[in-house]
């Protein structure tokens, strides 16, 4: 298949309008340029339709020794969601744990990366030819960030990685950022007294694990993550937008 999507129309009979840039096309994971994706599926028509998201997917690094650490709220998130509407990662290969069912009356994948972070554009791009998504905006980023406060969830349409080298994989491999996601903040390091980028401090504090007050903070973020992703999954990334991306 030289191309990451097919063409699958549910029940459609009218033609549609397709953009065609690249904020609207994914490609495999051999660097080709991906086929225009079909407008399947979507909630309203126009260049800024919103369509029903079918994939969750978590960043964050795999084993053990890593589950606790800050970098993997992503995964938590992802596990309390499985866990809420009994769900099992059944499904695991080289590059992702996969489960798959109902949520709200829809068929949902949720998976998590089994690459470390910073490849885990090789788990999606397998996952898009798997679950034969038709548009990016079918799937939905779980993951941590840095550049909020420990605690806070942050829902964005789409856009740049902000800096988190999974979302920065996404981006390059599937050439568009024209997905959505769910960001929880983990925080700065700090260093002298100031937030610091250093990136031997930074790697240092994002794998390793939250002090317990710290991880009551996560713990309750990752609750107000799940929230969101459910309102996303049955209402789209707008609703949940406006009712998330305030503060509490």
């Amino acid at each position: 298949m030289n191309g990451a999507f097919k063409r699958f129309v549910r029940g459609r009979t009218r033609a549609t309008r397709v953009r065609t840039d690249n904020a609207d096309r994914m490609s495999v994971d051999n660097g080709t340029s991906g086929t225009p994706i079909p407008a399947s599926n979507e909630r309203n028509d126009g260049d800024e339709r919103e369509y029903d998201i079918r994939l969750v997917f978590a960043l964050g690094n795999p084993g053990g020794e890593y589950a606790g650490n800050r970098r993997n709220v992503g995964f938590w998130a992802a596990n309390r969601l499985a866990r809420l509407h009994h769900l099992e990662f059944a499904t695991k290969t080289g590059t992702y744990a996969l489960a798959e069912g109902e949520i709200g009356g829809r068929k949902i994948a949720i998976a998590k990366t089994r690459t470390f972070n910073n490849d885990s554009g090789k788990a999606v791009m397998a996952l898009v030819q798997r679950l034969k998504l038709d548009h990016a905006r079918e799937m939905l980023i779980v993951c941590d960030h840095l550049d909020l406060p420990t605690g806070k969830v942050r829902l964005r349409r789409n856009g740049s990685s902000g800096g988190q080298k999974g979302v920065a994989d996404i981006i390059a491999r599937a050439r568009t950022d024209d997905f959505p996601r769910v960001r929880i903040g983990i925080g700065r390091p700090n260093a002298r007294g100031e937030p610091t980028r250093d990136p031997e401090h930074v790697a240092a504090w994002v794998l390793s694990d939250p002090a317990p007050d710290e991880r009551k903070e996560l713990d309750a973020a990752v609750e107000r993550a799940v929230e969101a992703m459910e309102v996303a999954l049955a209402d789209g990334i707008e609703v949940a937008m406006n009712r998330y991306n305030r503060d509490v």
